[in-house]
């Protein structure tokens, strides 16, 4: 998403010819071949753990932390194999978006008329807004200190994280909609 809006707002001219087909379906294998791989690692981590005890997950899903909670065996090396390929992956991400918008918004800044920056810069807040939400609310899940007894805070962030930003997301991108401003309008009853 932030390529996309990199190539429109700083290359226009050059948009359908960089955002053709074949850079659509290798953004996509790339996002789908991480993702894989990610899941690929958490499972192979999981099945080589053994567990005792309980099968009492505090969480609304078997979350990767949780399921080690309960694992009897030293999950030490499963931990920092997985924070090390989630910082690349994560770090690698956030620079890219960085880079992006830092390109985008030098850009923006040299359009000369007021209405061409306000256009510019709407098109990019949707997305800023939506990877902000995802990546505070996974942050915070994720980097908060570790807990042995559950918190409704755990469970409020993993709802937020998993639930809210997917319903969320529509919503932000629908907002520069002409039709869904009326309607929301409406159905506030504002004019």
């Amino acid at each position: 998403m932030a390529y996309d809006r990199y190539v429109a707002i700083c290359q226009p001219l050059h948009y359908d010819a960089m955002m053709n087909s074949r850079a659509c379906v290798q953004m996509a294998a790339g996002a789908w071949i991480s993702g894989i791989l990610y899941s690929m690692l958490h499972t192979g981590n999981i099945f080589a753990l053994t567990f005792c005890g309980g099968n009492l997950v505090d969480q609304f899903f078997c979350e990767i932390l949780q399921l080690l909670k309960l694992a009897c065996s030293n999950t030490y090396l499963s931990e920092v194999r997985v924070l090390v390929f989630s910082a690349c992956l994560v770090l690698g991400c956030f620079i890219f978006i960085i880079v992006s918008y830092i390109q985008i918004f030098k850009a923006v800044l040299r359009i000369p008329s007021e209405q061409g920056r306000h256009k510019a810069f709407s098109t990019c807040l949707p997305h800023l807004i939506v990877v902000s939400l995802f990546v505070c609310t996974g942050g915070f899940a994720y980097l908060k200190p570790a807990s042995n007894s559950p918190s409704p805070l755990d469970l409020m962030v993993t709802v937020l994280y998993s639930v809210f930003t997917p319903i969320m997301n529509p919503i932000i991108y629908s907002v520069r909609n002409k039709e869904i401003k009326a309607a929301l309008r409406r159905l506030s009853g504002c004019r």
